[in-house]
């Protein structure tokens, strides 16, 4: 049963660690990952740099829009993903809880499924 473990960070948490203490938070984060993978349990995982690079785009009326970041709206940026393989919900949150990133940020867990679940009858 895949799942999408999405973590979300507070803008600007990441400019408040020294060197040191985000290549400590980076090697949690890859040990956490490297275990997952060893059980057999981590098709996909990623670290995503900083929205302030980051772009929207929207297609309307035939026209693209871009809009640079960062965004001032923000109250949280997705900083990485892990994309995982287990046998429930039960399974996903347990996981969930043992990253690393719970301790810093928000780790939301979302299953996959097709985008017309709640589409109305």
């Amino acid at each position: 049963m895949p799942h999408l473990l999405l973590i979300l960070e507070p803008p600007g948490q990441r400019a408040t660690r020294t060197p040191a203490q985000a290549h400590e938070c980076w090697e949690r984060m890859q040990r956490f990952g490297a275990e997952l993978q060893a059980q057999g349990l981590l098709p996909a995982s990623e670290s995503l740099a900083s929205h302030a690079s980051a772009a929207r785009v929207q297609a309307r009326a035939g026209r693209a829009q871009v809009l640079d970041g960062p965004f001032a709206e923000a109250k949280e940026m997705v900083g990485g993903f892990f994309l995982i393989d287990c046998d429930s919900r039960a399974e996903a949150l347990d996981i969930a809880a043992r990253c690393p990133a719970a301790q810093w940020a928000t780790v939301e867990v979302r299953a996959l499924g097709p985008c017309f679940d709640d589409a109305i009858e």
